[in-house]
């Protein structure tokens, strides 16, 4: 079993940054990609940011120029680092891993950490 621990949400000002992280209880390397997710008040939980092993990147457009995520291998946690950001982007954050299991694809889901922007 894989475990996710995700910290760094919180309340923040419009234009304001947070780091959000995701530390797994195994290797990255068993992940094929890693993402972060977010569920707005719509309750729709939508991909706001991924990074395969090979370290390419795909953001959504809503957060490009502004969302980076990333990773560290030695430490097995995907980061998001969050700049200007605006009200729209007050969600529930979630992190994401996928790997291959008996052949399919198989996701992993954190917790769960609030990030709130408003002044």
């Amino acid at each position: 079993q894989v475990q996710l621990v995700e910290s760094g949400g919180g309340l923040v000002q419009p234009g304001g940054s947070l780091r959000l992280s995701c530390a797994a209880s195994r290797s990255i390397f068993s992940f094929y990609a890693m993402a972060w997710y977010r569920e707005g008040s719509g309750n729709e939980r939508e991909l706001v940011a991924m990074i395969d092993t090979g370290g390419s990147t795909n953001y959504a457009d809503s957060v490009k120029g502004r969302f980076t995520i990333s990773r560290d291998n030695a430490k097995n946690t995907v980061y998001l680092q969050m700049n200007n950001l605006k009200p729209e982007d007050t969600a529930v954050y979630h992190c994401n891993f996928k790997m291959w299991r008996d052949g399919l694809p198989y996701d992993y889901w954190g917790q769960g950490t609030q990030v709130t922007v408003s002044s």
